[in-house]
C-alpha cells in the first residue's frame, strides 16, 4: 500500500511552526510583520463573559471592548519588554518548554484581569477586534476577494471581503491570503500574534492607515522570538 504523505505546504498559504521566519518565506515574501494581538478591556460587557461557554460574539466584542496594547500592559506591570509579555502568555497556555517558562509572569497577567478586568488575547486565532481593520487594510491595497484556508492548506474558501465584516468566518489557526498570493495573514498555534507577509511597501501602506502594534522580522527573527537572546 502506498504511504499517504501530505504535499509540502505552499508558502503563500502556510505558517512556519518553528525556525527562522524570513528564511521560511524566502522567494515568496519580501517582508514579514509580527502583528501582536491586543488585550481587551470590556466597556459594556461583563468580564466574566470571556469563557468558552459564554464567549461574546464578534459584534459584541467590537462594540463592547477597547484594545489594550502590549506597551500599555508593560506600563501596568513589571514587564520590561514585549518578549516578557509573550513569554508570560505562552507560559500560561503551556506553550513553552519547562526551562523557558516564567510562572511569575503568568501571575502578572492574571492580576491584570483580577485588578483591572483586562483580558488576555486568545492564542492561534485572529482576534475579532482586529478582523475588520485587517479586512479594510487588505481592501485598501485593491483586493476584493480573500481566501480563508485551514492550517494545513487542505481546505480553503474564497470570500468577497465585504461579506466578512459582519461575521466571523475565520477558522482556528487559519491562513488568509489574496488571490494573487501577494499577501498572507497567518497564525501560529501557540502564539498571540500573526505574521503579516507581503512586500515592504504593502505593509508600510497598511501601517500608515492602521496602527497595528508589532515589529518587522529581521534576518535573525525566529518563530519563538521572545525566547531568543538576540
Amino acid at each position: 500500500m502506498t504511504k499517504r504523505t501530505l504535499p509540502s505546504p505552499e508558502k503563500f498559504a502556510s505558517c512556519p511552526y518553528d525556525g527562522n521566519i524570513l528564511s521560511y518565506y524566502e522567494d515568496q515574501f519580501e517582508a514579514v510583520y509580527v502583528l501582536l494581538y491586543p488585550f481587551l478591556k470590556p466597556t459594556t460587557l461583563s468580564p466574566e463573559r470571556f469563557c468558552p461557554e459564554t464567549y461574546p460574539s464578534k459584534p459584541e466584542i467590537i462594540s463592547g471592548c477597547k484594545k489594550v496594547s502590549w506597551q500599555e500592559v508593560i506600563e501596568l506591570t513589571s514587564f520590561n519588554d514585549i518578549s516578557e509579555v509573550d513569554i508570560g502568555l505562552k507560559t500560561g497556555i503551556g506553550g513553552l518548554r519547562k526551562e523557558l517558562c516564567n510562572k511569575s509572569s503568568v501571575k502578572e497577567i492574571d492580576n491584570l484581569f483580577e485588578n483591572k478586568s483586562i483580558i488576555e488575547p486568545v492564542e492561534g486565532d485572529i482576534p475579532e477586534i482586529l478582523q475588520n481593520d485587517l479586512f479594510g487594510a487588505i481592501k485598501s491595497l485593491g483586493h476584493n476577494w480573500l481566501w480563508v484556508g485551514d492550517e494545513h492548506g487542505m481546505v480553503r474558501k474564497l470570500h468577497w471581503i465585504d461579506d466578512l465584516f459582519d461575521k466571523n468566518e475565520l477558522l482556528t489557526h487559519c491562513n488568509v491570503f489574496t488571490h494573487d498570493h501577494s499577501l498572507l495573514l497567518t497564525t501560529h498555534w501557540d502564539s498571540h500574534f500573526s505574521f503579516l507577509c507581503s512586500s515592504k511597501q504593502n505593509i508600510e501602506n497598511i501601517l500608515k492607515k492602521y496602527e497595528f502594534e508589532g515589529f518587522y522580522c529581521t534576518a535573525n527573527t525566529e518563530v519563538y522570538w521572545s525566547t531568543c537572546k538576540i
